[in-house]
């Protein structure tokens, strides 16, 4: 797998080619290859390593900002169209490894294939190099994504919301737990479950997790009867 023209796209190369290898293979491609490493397991690494980046830097960017708005800020910038956005910026969807099965399904150009595809590059780069170069690496391609005051409108979020309402009602935070996967590997539906702290669940599905939680959350602000502003 030749990666250098990535490599100079995210002004990073890697010492440990394999991890990058194994960022950009599919479990699709995995599974038709006859098994092996696919990027499942650095996309949770690297989804855990973009969040402390992009708190951090938030954190440092707004420092009157209440944690409500930091919260928004962070969601609008990590959820899965921008990193969708970030990722075709960088042409990644050219270098992704998929089965023909996805492949055939147009998955190459899926938002949450993307998404998760460039979390995995961040969780390679942070194995490769550790967390100072992963978070260069990460803040350079946000650089011209903050928005300018940390009172600009953001697009909507119900995770966000149900989190604000949650910490004023109760003053807990939620708790979303993934409760299972259906369907084929191409159309992968997830299901979500959100708890809020009175003990009341509510079940929500989608093609992402993100999206999942998403629709949980709403259901729970409905319940909840929590106008969304």
């Amino acid at each position: 797998m030749n990666i250098s023209c990535l490599e100079a796209s995210i002004h990073y190369r890697f010492s440990q080619v394999k991890h990058a290898e194994t960022a950009l293979t599919h479990s699709s491609y995995a599974n038709e290859s006859g098994g092996g490493d696919h990027n499942e397991r650095l996309e949770y690494l690297g989804d855990a390593v973009l969040e402390l980046c992009i708190s951090e830097e938030g954190f440092k960017r707004y420092p009157d900002a209440p944690e409500g708005i930091l919260t928004r800020i962070r969601s609008d910038l990590v959820k899965e169209e921008s990193l969708a956005v970030i990722a075709r910026g960088i042409s990644l969807h050219e270098y992704i490894l998929l089965g023909k099965g996805e492949e055939r399904q147009g998955g190459r150009d899926r938002d949450a294939l993307l998404a998760d595809a460039l979390e995995a590059l961040f969780g390679a780069i942070f194995l490769d190099a550790g967390f100072n170069r992963a978070r260069e690496v990460i803040l350079a391609m946000f650089e011209t994504r903050w928005p300018e005051k940390p009172m600009l409108p953001v697009r909507k979020d119900y995770k966000s919301r149900l989190q604000e309402v949650t910490q004023r009602l109760f003053q807990d935070r939620p708790l979303y737990v993934l409760t299972g996967t259906r369907g084929p590997e191409h159309q992968k539906i997830f299901d979500v479950e959100v708890t809020i702290p009175d003990g009341r669940t509510f079940d929500g599905s989608g093609s992402g997790v993100r999206r999942a939680e998403q629709h949980a959350a709403s259901r729970a602000l409905e319940a909840l009867g929590e106008p969304f502003d």
